[in-house]
């Protein structure tokens, strides 16, 4: 028996990173996938691999409230029911505070903030609908430190870990438990640009922080204490600890997965 036999789960940001894994694990413990994403090729082919009885595709720009009553209306009508959310989409952009435009600031607030918000408002009928459920919003280990050039993703992440707290509370008599997870650096796309170019040595933040030509393995053996970038994989297997029973005690509670680099100084 799997962890999630029976349950249906909506993942947004699924077509790749971490949302990809958490689709594919959660699959791999019998539960039933709708992948959100804008990048609808990739997302295809996702559900395609994963098998029509298990998994669906949807179109969903988190931002628009309207595309998200669409994705539950798929969850349902596909499967019956829908009973968890992971809010995993989200866009991350580096400037200097005072040098970044509002238009860059409300985009990124757009997607990662007003997107998580819309998603648990939206689905809490149909979680309360199935007897209760999950909700699983991903924020930052920038949410809880502070990061040079992070002003507009910190500010959303923070955003969401407070949204999280609030919403346990509210929806803990529905038998809805809502948990963040606070990824420090991950090897996906959007932290690691050269998964989609090769070229790419080095965000901005690494640029900054370590030279022009590092790459960001390097950058992370020095920042972080176990020495690595983490695994989307393995946030994938906190999210199905969230998801499932086995965390049937934890509410609105944030979850740091970040290789101890929240833990302090290293002097060594």
């Amino acid at each position: 028996m799997g962890a999630l036999d029976g349950r249906v789960i909506l993942i947004t940001g699924a077509a790749r990173g971490q949302g990809e894994q958490e689709a594919r694990l959660f699959v791999a413990e019998g539960g039933r996938v709708v992948l959100g994403d804008v990048l609808d090729e990739q997302g295809q082919a996702l559900a395609g691999e994963l098998g029509e009885e298990r998994a669906v595709y949807v179109h969903l720009d988190v931002s628009q409230e309207e595309q998200w009553l669409s994705a539950v209306d798929t969850a349902t009508g596909a499967f019956g029911a829908l009973d968890g959310l992971v809010n995993n989409a989200g866009i991350l952009r580096f400037n200097e505070l005072a040098s970044t435009p509002l238009a860059e600031f409300q985009q990124v607030v757009q997607v990662n903030q007003v997107g998580a918000f819309l998603g648990m408002r939206t689905v809490v009928p149909a979680l309360a609908a199935a007897g209760g459920g999950t909700i699983i919003n991903t924020a930052s280990v920038a949410a809880l430190s502070g990061m040079a050039l992070l002003t507009s993703y910190a500010a959303t992440k923070a955003a969401i870990v407070g949204m999280t707290r609030v919403a346990a509370l509210e929806l803990a008599a529905k038998r809805i438990r809502v948990n963040a997870i606070c990824p420090g650096a991950i090897d996906t796309p959007m932290t690691n640009p050269a998964q989609l170019d090769p070229n790419a040595h080095a965000s901005a933040a690494g640029r900054e922080s370590v030279g022009e030509a590092a790459a960001p393995d390097e950058m992370y053996r020095r920042l972080v204490p176990i020495g690595r970038i983490g695994r989307p994989q393995e946030v994938a297997k906190l999210a199905l600890f969230l998801t499932s029973e086995d965390s049937s005690y934890i509410t609105g509670q944030p979850f740091v997965i970040d290789g101890g680099w929240l833990a302090g100084v290293s002097v060594f």
